[in-house]
Order: structure tokens, then sequence, then C-alpha cells
């Protein structure tokens, strides 16, 4: 009887400092800069609560590398009260896209976090000047429909978003390239080049490596000469499994327009 009290006290004691712990939990654990001058540096100050009933202390955030500097708030923060933690992101001699993770350590219950900033940098170059005549022969490239829902998929499930354009310029549209801040997409035109009032389909492969809610930006590079950096869009909910429930496979396009 005496080993079945003191285990009844030892369970009760455990199950207390259980209960008794911090929460971190973030308003949004994943921000995306857009377009970032090659240079600037790019600023954004996470919020999170302090949702549990002890107080919380983050002892360290871990960037995933040297050009991105994260300071937080360092001082213990009341259960219900907020802190903030700032990444900065040095886009100095790095072009193109990024997707970098900050690894948050605290006290917490969930003592482990991760947030994530991404976005595109453009190239510093040297100011080109084109002629009156070169800007209104340039091909236009126009996107018949820039975001898209791709609803529930599955992880590591490829899925294909079809995204129309239109060349309303005077010359053959050709895209160079299509970049994604997730890493995470491959891109073919149906046609070689859109000549002048013509249309193309521009398939995005969509393979998402991580859960949850999901939303991706494209960057498209063309030889529009007056706006030879377009952008699309998409959202997807993205989970372990469909189960019986599949509604879309490898190798099945999702069709947003008829």
């Amino acid at each position: 009887m005496k080993n079945i009290i003191v285990g009844l006290l030892l369970f009760l004691a455990s199950s207390a400092v259980i209960m008794a712990q911090s929460t971190i939990k973030f308003g949004r654990e994943t921000h995306d800069f857009g377009e970032v001058k090659e240079g600037d540096l790019a600023t954004y100050e996470f919020e999170f609560t302090n949702s549990g009933n002890q107080p919380l202390i983050v002892s360290n955030v871990q960037p995933s590398c040297g050009c991105t500097s994260p300071f937080w708030t360092k001082e213990p923060i009341m259960p219900g009260q907020k802190g903030t933690i700032k990444a900065t992101y040095n886009s100095q001699g790095r072009p193109g896209v990024f997707n970098k993770s900050l690894t948050v350590v605290s006290n917490a219950s969930n003592a482990t976090t991760t947030i994530y900033i991404k976005g595109m940098v453009k190239r510093k170059e040297a100011a080109v000047v084109y002629t009156e005549e070169q800007l209104k022969n340039s091909p236009k490239i126009v996107i018949e429909k820039q975001s898209l829902n791709l609803g529930k998929m599955e992880i590591n499930q490829k899925v294909v978003a079809k995204f129309q354009l239109k060349n309303t310029g005077k010359t053959n549209l050709e895209i160079l390239d299509a970049q994604s801040t997730c890493h995470c997409t491959t891109w073919q035109l149906s046609v070689p080049s859109i000549p002048p009032g013509g249309t193309g389909i521009l398939n995005i492969t969509y393979d998402p490596r991580t859960k949850g809610k999901q939303t991706e930006t494209v960057y498209i590079t063309s030889n529009d000469l007056n706006n030879n950096s377009a952008k699309v869009t998409f959202d997807a909910e993205v989970l372990e499994t469909l189960g019986s429930n599949q509604m879309m496979k490898e190798n099945k396009s999702f069709v947003p327009f008829k």
C-alpha cells in the first residue's frame, strides 16, 4: 500500500510539473518579403505569445545561415504576454530566391520551434536605357489569372498548376526562368515562345516538402522589356495523407480554368 501511495504522489507531482509550463505560440511562422533590391536589409518582426502558465524564456535563436541576423526579447515573458523576434536578411551579393529558417529554443513545452523568411532578391545591375522604339516593339506578358488555390494535397505529391499567358506585344514572348522561394517547383512552357496575340500555358509542377497551409510565389523572368519580372502565387493545404479522399495524384494536372 505504501508503494502505491508513493507512486501516486510521484505521478501527481510529475503531472503538476508537466501542466505548469510555458508555451510559445507565433502569430505567423513564415514571412514572405516578396521582391527585395540587392543590397537592402530585409527586416521582419515575428510576434509570439506565451500561452502557457509559467514565465517563458527564449534562450537562443539560431539562423540557418550567416546572412540572417536575429534579435529577440531576452527578459522572461509572463503568461499571456507577448515577445518578438526580429529577423534581418542581408541581400548584398545574394541575387535570386531565398528561403531561410530560424530555430527558436526556449523553456516552453514546445522547446524548439522553427520560423521562416523567404523572398526574391533582384540583381543590382547597371541601368539599361531602352529606346522608345525598343519598348514599343517589345513583347508584353499578360497573366490570365495570377493566383490559384490548389486545395488539399499530400506531402511530396506532385501537382501541376497551369497558368495561361498571353502576349499583347509586337514580338515573340520568351520565358527565360521561373523560380520559387520554396525550391520545390519546376516549370515548362507549352510552346517554345508565344507569338504576338498568341497564348501559351506555363506549367508549374509543385512538389511540397512541408505540411500545413502553404503560400508559394513563383517569379517569372521573360524578354518583356517593360516588365521582365512577373509573378504568380498559389495556395495549398499540404497533409500527411488524404486517405481514401485523394483528390490529386502525381502526373495529374490541376486546371484553374476551362
